[in-house]
């Protein structure tokens, strides 16, 4: 199955890693990435912690685990390469509107990353 395919089917929870220049790591919830193509994906982010780390750090992780029994997902190494403030594309990628049940304030960005590398979420190696 192609990344693309395996994100618009899987249903689970990620996490987004992301540090800052000085390396203080930073994790935050995120859903499934919005693919653009098989190297390209995007998050919808808020102006906060995650889309300030990556002003002064391009390089992401994303860890995605499969809802279900056992540890299956996918952990991608993402590098950041451009964004989007407030466009109107992110109105029709949105899964939901806000998970917190209100409407969302504020400036959002269409973050883009090109995937570096992509290994399962327990590997052998």
């Amino acid at each position: 199955m192609e990344i693309f395919d395996y994100f618009e089917k899987t249903e689970g929870r990620g996490i987004l890693a992301t540090a800052d220049e000085k390396g203080t790591v930073n994790v935050a919830v995120y859903s499934r990435p919005h693919f653009i193509n098989e190297k390209i994906l995007a998050f919808i982010m808020a102006d906060r912690l995650t889309h300030k780390n990556l002003l002064g750090n391009p390089s992401a992780a994303y860890l995605f685990m499969e809802n279900g029994p056992g540890y299956k997902g996918k952990r991608l190494y993402l590098k950041w390469i451009g964004e989007e403030k407030n466009s109107p594309l992110i109105e029709r990628l949105r899964r939901k509107k806000d998970f917190r049940g209100k409407s969302s304030t504020g400036a959002r960005y269409l973050v883009y990353f090109r995937v570096e590398k992509v290994l399962p979420l327990i590997s052998n190696k």
